[in-house]
């Protein structure tokens, strides 16, 4: 069982760990992430990052899973801070704290990952997400794409920063497990793509092909564009295969996360049929 006697106390709100935990939060610390939540701080143990710091509100011990996860870090050797409610707030990025913020090593890049991920697979798909700036929708597109079985994901330069606090609650844990390649540049990308022997596919409005008609079995590198302007034609005309999600009633376009998720799992649907 814990002791109370091995977690330090703050009562200053410019102690010199808070002040930390704030920049760390708004991203002016290199090297750190921040992470916020029951289930997150749980999801981040099970995971193979180090954890710096941990700071928790005086009542949050006092559940058999806010226990459970201060022995965890005690095992550890994690430093852990109590931290008064009002003070909490001033660190916390969400408005309805769950009271736990850990510091965390940011995870290291995972190109070599993605590559061993590509070899074991087989018929691997590998998400590249091009200028996406929406943190909630690269989370979500994460979660989406781990349960898909993606072999890793691909971030453009010019896109919301993956490990982000929003884009760490969206993907609840996603963006710790699979294997991700930050800030890449698109002719790179589509270079590496073929050295690999990906085929480039890509959503776009202006399709012929729905993505239902293509062969999913294929291994393949699946490109997303921003929420508002999609794949700019530069990078639409590095594809070679375009499709498109047919829609009714008028609708132009769908959230990106929705999309991601209708494509990723009709590649599922067609390998499911294609192992039996």
């Amino acid at each position: 069982m814990m002791q109370m006697n091995e977690i330090t106390k703050i009562s200053s709100r410019d102690n010199a760990k808070l002040v930390t935990a704030r920049k760390v939060r708004d991203g002016k610390i290199d090297g750190l992430i921040f992470i916020e939540g029951l289930r997150l701080a749980e999801e981040t143990l099970r995971s193979r990052l180090s954890v710096i710091d941990c700071f928790v509100t005086p009542l949050f011990g006092d559940t058999a899973r806010g226990r459970e996860l201060i022995e965890t870090l005690h095992a550890r050797n994690v430093r852990i801070s109590e931290v008064a409610d009002s003070l909490f707030r001033s660190v916390a990025d969400t408005a309805n704290s769950q009271g736990v913020v850990l510091i965390a090593e940011r995870p290291k890049a995972g190109l070599a990952a993605i590559e061993e991920n590509i070899k074991t697979k087989g018929r691997a798909l590998v998400v590249f997400l091009h200028e996406l700036n929406d943190p909630s929708n690269l989370g979500a597109v994460f979660r989406t794409a781990e349960a898909a079985g993606v072999a890793g994901i691909i971030i453009s330069k010019g896109s919301a920063d993956v490990f982000s606090p929003k884009a760490l609650r969206s993907a609840m844990g996603s963006n710790l497990r699979l294997p991700v390649w930050e800030n890449a540049d698109l002719v790179d990308v589509v270079s590496w793509s073929r050295e690999h022997k990906l085929l480039t596919t890509a959503a776009d409005i202006g399709a012929k092909i729905a993505y239902t008609e293509i062969d999913w079995n294929l291994p393949r590198l699946v490109m997303f564009g921003s929420e508002a302007h999609g794949l700019s034609r530069e990078a639409l005309e590095m594809v070679e295969e375009k499709i498109v999600i047919p829609m009714q009633n008028g609708a132009e376009s769908l959230n990106l996360a929705v999309s991601a998720g209708i494509i990723l799992f009709e590649a599922v649907r067609q390998r499911s049929n294609n192992s039996t």
